[in-house]
């Protein structure tokens, strides 16, 4: 009940006041308000998922998009989709690409979702993209990204993407991000040993409210949470020679309070998720292995 009360208050001041300005104008102030207001569209993002791994470029990263207008998808004209290469290891020299338009969706390319809304889908492996992007071996590693941007343009003519949108719009609300942008990852084809470090955090500073990191190595379970306050750290050890190694974030009552990060033997930072880590397997990203 943490976050509750103060959502029920801002609803009912909301209310309150909406209530109040109807009253006091006979509705005139939100009739006013639509009135000057000009309406679009968004590309809602129904999935998306994946993994680029640097070890094997048959992986593959892929979203569904649904088109939203007032139209009910009648103003879709089109959606471009742009692919681009952002460079973040400085070994190899910089290997940036700039945006290339990869492909157009046209309306006959969209298919009725639930709720009647056009949706499309796109899904590459690395070694496609990586094609598409003029890349060869020695061009990229882990921790570079892979971007895609998506432009939606309407019969008349306007046109939405990330660069022109709200937090509202690209947010949990409307979850329309219109980019993408997964990050090359460095999967190990079998356990790196070694002492790893696990860093803990929660913003609300009463613990992980029974979220934990469950750690399976070669049969043995250990488990790592906050039981209270505000950090936490531990450390485990992955034996030489070790065959199963698995990590499990097991979500608990507020995930959004909860952070995590995890160092690898190599020092290098395996992954750092939250808040609202994601649920499930955790999978590291150690390159020098």
């Amino acid at each position: 009940m943490k976050i509750n009360n103060k959502i029920l208050g801002a609803i009912i001041g909301v209310s309150s006041l909406l209530i109040t300005s109807c009253d006091d104008d006979g509705g005139k102030v939100i009739d006013e308000v639509f009135a000057n207001t000009t309406r679009g569209a968004v590309l809602r993002t129904i999935e998306s998922g994946g993994v680029f791994d640097r070890f094997d470029t048959s992986t593959s990263f892929g979203f569904t998009f649904e088109e939203q207008d007032y139209e009910d998808g009648d103003l879709l004209e089109k959606v471009d989709l742009y692919i681009s290469f952002d460079d973040n290891t400085e070994a190899n020299g910089d290997s940036s690409v700039a945006e290339i338009l990869i492909e157009t969706f046209l309306p006959a390319d969209f298919t009725d979702g639930e709720f009647g809304l056009p949706r499309a889908s796109y899904e590459t492996t690395l070694a496609n993209a990586l094609s598409q992007l003029g890349l060869i071996e020695g061009d990229f590693d882990g921790g570079d990204a892979i971007q895609f941007r998506l432009i939606l343009t309407l019969t008349d003519g306007r046109t939405f993407t990330n660069d022109d949108s709200t937090g509202t719009i690209t947010g949990s609300f409307f979850n329309a991000p219109y980019f993408y942008g997964p990050v090359i990852k460095c999967i190990p084809p079998a356990p790196v040993a070694g002492e790893y470090t696990i860093e803990l955090e929660d913003s609300y500073g009463d613990g992980w409210n029974g979220a934990s990191i469950d750690v399976v190595i070669d049969g043995v379970e250990s488990s790592y949470t906050i039981e209270d306050g505000s950090a936490g750290s531990a450390t485990f050890t992955v034996p030489e020679g070790t065959t199963e190694f698995v990590l499990t974030y097991v979500s608990g009552a507020f995930d959004n309070e909860v952070s995590y990060e995890i160092t690898a033997p190599t020092e290098e930072i395996a992954i750092s998720d939250g808040p609202s880590p994601a649920i499930g397997a955790i999978t590291l990203n150690i390159c020098k292995g």
